[in-house]
């Protein structure tokens, strides 16, 4: 098999994320569980498959690193890989990404979300564990943009995912290291490129987060991603990115800038077969600004609770929502009825067997009805040509 069918056979599953490594079955993730597909993957395939996406000179650097992000668009479906090295050979991860970018409702996000993008300045950070949609709910937020206001909006991903259509905006992407060698230089470049809206793919370095709060400062609306459980541990993470000693001014500088913070999970509706997000939201209220001024993080879920009108939502709450919601919206590609009927979650493992292909129906003699018909001989005909 190809990467295209293994791809599309992963779309069919209804799989978020597929697993190839060297000797094993291809692995896909389907509503947060890990099945195994098929047969054992050889070893010679899956570096044949990586070298094809890299390229020679990238082959060569991944080779020397031992790790690699690429995106593609394959099979029709844009996905985001990371190749590394295991101790069985080479490993590639497929994130199958939404075939379009949707806005908050279709991706079943609240309304309350788009308050985010409202600011014309400031830092709105995006956050959760891995694999929870940040990059779909990032990418809503900028289509929000897109369709209802003019701006330039400029954006630094590693490796670029989604790809946006100009509406009202003009988005220009930017890929690193294809386009500027690191982050910390694109975040310094971009602030002379004119934006009003900056996109940071991910704060991953003291470095990062000091440039992205400056631009947040000098009137640009940022919008980031970090990795955390909740909003009171994406802030506290911020902050503690720092040496002690200028950690105050640090708390004074995000409480300034702040918008507001989203944390998200990914939870699995089986009434209708979706996974979506549950957030946690907190917005840049008086009382928020105060919290994080005085570095008191462990505050921060009081201030939510408390925030419910002025749009700010806790786990709980937010659940409650999901649970009376009935207007879902369903994303373009939607599980096959193999995925929805016979696929069983199992361990690893274990594996998926195809079903058998369904025997096509045999045609049927005709039965003629004569006005003078015997019911009894009628009946037996009917019996006769019964399954």
């Amino acid at each position: 098999m190809s990467l295209n069918d293994w791809i599309q056979q992963g779309r069919e599953l209804g799989a978020s994320d597929l697993h190839l490594e060297s000797g094993t079955a291809l692995v896909a993730r389907i509503r947060g569980n890990l099945v195994a597909v098929g047969e054992p993957i050889a070893a010679q395939r899956v570096v044949q498959v990586g070298q094809e996406l890299l390229g020679a000179e990238a082959w060569a650097q991944f080779l020397e690193r031992g790790s690699a992000d690429v995106s593609v668009a394959a099979a029709g479906t844009r996905c985001r890989m990371s190749l590394y090295r295991t101790i069985r050979g080479i490993a590639i991860a497929v994130r199958l990404l939404t075939p379009s970018v949707n806005d908050l409702r279709g991706c079943n996000l609240h309304a309350d979300l788009g308050k985010l993008i409202e600011a014309g300045s400031g830092l709105a950070v995006i956050s959760g564990p891995t694999g929870c949609g940040k990059s779909t709910t990032l990418a809503a937020l900028i289509e929000e943009i897109n369709t209802s206001s003019a701006r330039n909006i400029i954006t630094l991903e590693s490796p670029l995912e989604y790809v946006y259509t100009n509406r009202r905006s003009f988005i220009r992407q930017r890929e690193i290291p294809t386009h500027s060698p690191t982050f910390e230089r694109a975040v310094t470049d971009a602030l002379r490129e004119n934006p009003d809206v900056l996109v940071v793919g991910e704060m991953r370095t003291p470095e990062v987060i000091r440039l992205t709060l400056s631009a947040a400062e000098t009137g640009h609306l940022v919008l980031a991603t970090m990795h955390s459980a909740s909003c009171a541990e994406a802030l506290s993470r911020i902050c503690m990115s720092f040496p002690a000693e200028i950690q105050g001014s640090i708390r004074a500088q995000l409480a300034d800038v702040l918008v507001g913070v989203v944390c998200q999970r990914l939870d699995f509706v089986a009434a209708h077969h979706l996974r979506v997000p549950r957030c946690e939201v907190l917005l840049a209220s008086t009382a928020a600004k105060g919290t994080v001024r005085a570095g008191q993080f462990s505050q921060i879920p009081n201030v939510i609770l408390s925030g419910a009108e002025e749009g700010m939502w806790t786990f709980d709450r937010y659940q409650r929502w999901l649970e009376q919601k009935t207007d879902w919206a369903r994303p373009a590609v939607t599980p096959s009825a193999l995925a929805e009927e016979t696929v069983k979650v199992v361990n690893l493992p274990q594996s998926i067997s195809s079903p058998p292909p369904a025997r096509a129906a045999q045609p049927q003699a005709e039965i003629s009805i004569d006005e003078d018909v015997d019911l009894n001989e009628l009946a037996r005909q009917i019996e006769e040509r019964m399954p």
